[in-house]
């Protein structure tokens, strides 16, 4: 792997690893692992998105950056000797991403982790609803909208990122893996089985570090980063979000006075508490009859994905047993 700035087109620091997703796959428990690393650094932002393209730059609640300057000054805090990277899980889903990385960074290691697709779209939906990016809560409704939201219709007025409610692009996984495969070789790219994070968390962090070329003989520490909840009332999230950060109409006078007496970190925290009492719910469990649903539709991509990957993920997400 290339050294910070050295043989590189760009004199500044740059990042030479991306976890490109996919999202609700591990790629935040992921992230939090890596960054702990004392032999890697990432910036304190997930999902920059600067190689997506395709999103607007400004998104509910987030802006990302705009330009290259703004960009790389994200991992000015890096040390000498550390490996800088980052991770957005929209990577994988945009074809633009790839070719841009590898314009800046022709050296740069991927990352991919990949989940079984019925149980990921069920939680990437959950995460669109709380995003605000998906207004229709019901799962079922939800993907059979994908026809009229690909005409342009019955989109939700406040989402930021309406393209990623066309929910069958974010299966296309033999796809989504040949555009890195392309720009950077196998031999770049590094291609992670969700089930197997999950079994085994020290043991998946440490099959990265391997692969960065970063010591990572000490603990391993993973938290249950980024759960998937159920939004009861996206109007009331966004009321929360106004009054402890300050920002907005509802916030009113509290713009000046809660963002001048009390921390960042302390609104966060204070934001977290009353989501969790009264915003989010438990998630319940998905229509199975859906699940089977979505299985038999995927069948052939996930069939396809065991080959192109030489792994036999049709029976390892029971695949193989369907009608």
């Amino acid at each position: 792997m290339t050294s910070s700035g050295e043989g590189s087109r760009d004199p500044r620091r740059l990042p030479e690893f991306f976890i490109v997703g996919h999202p609700k796959s591990g790629t935040t428990a992921l992230w939090e692992a890596l960054r702990s690393n004392p032999g890697i650094f990432m910036p304190e932002v997930k999902e920059p998105v600067f190689f997506a393209t395709e999103l607007p730059r400004q998104a509910h609640r987030y802006v990302a950056p705009a330009t290259l300057d703004e960009y790389l000054a994200l991992f000015e805090g890096a040390a000498p000797g550390q490996r800088t990277g980052e991770a957005s899980a929209s990577y994988l889903w945009s074809r633009a991403a790839a070719g841009g990385i590898a314009a800046l960074q022709p050296d740069a290691r991927i990352i991919a982790i990949l989940r079984e697709p019925a149980s990921f779209l069920h939680s990437f939906h959950l995460q669109m609803v709380q995003s605000h990016n998906e207004s229709e809560k019901d799962f079922g409704r939800a993907l059979a909208l994908e026809d009229e939201r690909r005409a342009g219709r019955r989109l939700p007025a406040r989402s930021s990122w309406p393209q990623l409610l066309l929910y069958s692009e974010q299966v296309r996984y033999v796809e989504q893996l040949r555009r890195y495969h392309e720009r950077f070789g196998r031999e770049q790219v590094l291609v992670l089985i969700y089930d197997d994070f999950r079994k085994d968390n020290p043991g998946t962090v440490r099959e990265v570090l391997r692969f960065l070329d970063v010591a990572g003989d000490g603990p391993v520490e993973i938290g249950h980063a980024n759960p998937s909840v159920r939004l009861r009332s996206q109007r009331l999230d966004e009321a929360l979000n106004a009054v402890s950060m300050g920002t907005g109409p509802a916030a009113g006078v509290l713009k000046s006075a809660v963002k001048a007496v009390v921390p960042q970190g302390l609104r966060r925290t204070a934001l977290r508490t009353a989501q969790r009492r009264l915003v989010h719910g438990e998630v319940p469990p998905p229509d199975e009859l859906l699940m089977g649903e979505i299985r038999r539709k995927y069948r052939a991509e996930v069939e396809a994905l065991a080959e192109y990957l030489g792994r036999d993920v049709v029976r390892l997400w029971g695949y193989d047993g369907l009608a």
